[in-house]
């Protein structure tokens, strides 16, 4: 008998723009199957308006796309999808989820989720990180003689003034790696303007976390003298009228979140395979820590985003900070967070009002 080809064509229409009425309202197969209608949380996280997932022992008929009683753009939708291959450039979100174009390797495997991108040294790397930190460490020169001299020579004053600027900017950076760590794990993909490669490569990581111990210094940190580098200092700088407090504080926070990924490198080490002060750090919490970390890369990771020394991440997940956020983000744009596609009872949880997390 012949094989007969089966296809389910799920259409995502927004009843209302309550995320709670979003509903698929169609399945169909050639073979008449009855309409059925499915939840939204049986499609793994999916978040354009029409979804296609089929399954077939032969390719899909065109026939059976002519006689359906499918919107026209639902069957340019199928058309398209069956003539291309998922990768984490087409899909949502790149967490390993089936469908992704991306599989959770087992055990310690690297997987480059980038095009272009590779674990391998480049000679560019090393000059631009080099460059990027004698910049700083001018920057910080002329800095600190300058508040030497507002100091009226002074040195004890200047040195307890950046020590002081320094403390703040180390919390402040964390701040801000955990707030851009959750900005890229939840919104957007390898397809976004700008922020693409970032975005995919943060999400990739939940795939195959191992990746970046395989990363040496210069390759792990190179991406981030982009944003952070001298022509950033340079601005900020010519901004503050010059060298001193300001220039000091902002070298210094741009320095940690360079130096930002190199921490969060060695989160993901052996005690025996980091140098003992780096265990130090992670020690005494001036370096996040490996078991803090790994609660973070617990499904649907919603939590413990900050990965220079996750000092802030108790407070901001006590206070229920990134969920405040994406509710009123969802409120404003009605685009939700990777982590409520992950959880139902999360996304439920954040919108009723309750923003505390599993204990």
């Amino acid at each position: 008998m012949r094989n007969r080809t089966t296809f389910i064509a799920i259409l995502l229409i927004p009843i209302l723009h309550d995320a709670t009425n979003l509903h698929c309202v169609a399945a169909f197969s050639c073979s008449n199957t009855n309409l059925a209608a499915m939840p939204l949380r049986q499609v793994v996280g999916k978040t354009s308006r029409y979804h296609v997932l089929w399954s077939s022992e032969s390719p899909l008929s065109e026939t059976v796309l002519r006689q359906s009683s499918m919107p026209t753009e639902a069957k340019s939708s199928i058309r398209k999808e069956s003539s291309q291959s998922k990768t984490w450039k087409d899909d949502g979100f790149v967490f390993g989820l089936e469908g992704s174009g991306l599989d959770r390797p087992l055990g310690r495997t690297s997987q480059i989720v980038v095009e272009g991108d590779s674990t391998e040294t480049e000679p560019y790397q090393q000059w631009m990180v080099a460059l990027t930190f004698a910049g700083h460490a001018w920057f910080l020169l002329n800095a600190i003689q300058s508040m030497i001299v507002m100091a009226q020579g002074n040195i004890a004053l200047a040195a307890g003034q950046a020590f002081v600027l320094t403390f703040v900017s180390w919390v402040l950076a964390d701040f801000g790696s955990g707030v851009l760590h959750w900005s890229v794990d939840n919104y957007g993909n390898g397809k976004t303007p700008i922020m693409g490669s970032i975005i995919a490569a943060f999400q990739g990581h939940h795939s195959a976390p191992w990746t970046i111990t395989e990363r040496a210094f210069c390759n792990n940190v190179q991406k981030l003298c982009i944003p952070f580098g001298i022509p950033t200092m340079a601005v900020i700088q010519f901004l503050a009228g010059g060298p001193g407090l300001v220039t000091w504080f902002f070298t210094t926070f741009c320095i940690f979140e360079i130096l930002s990924q190199e921490f969060h490198k060695w989160s993901h080490q052996l005690p025996s395979e980091t140098p003992g002060w780096v265990n130090f750090l992670q020690k005494v919490g001036l370096s996040v820590g490996r078991k803090p970390h790994a609660a973070h890369h617990l499904a649907p990771f919603e939590g413990n985003y900050c990965i220079i020394s996750g000092v802030c991440n108790d407070t901001l997940d006590e206070l229920g900070f990134f969920r405040r956020i994406e509710r009123l983000i969802y409120h404003m744009n009605g685009v939700e967070p990777n982590a409520w596609k992950l959880d139902p009872v999360l996304r439920e949880k954040t919108m009723s009002g309750d923003y505390s997390l599993p204990a």
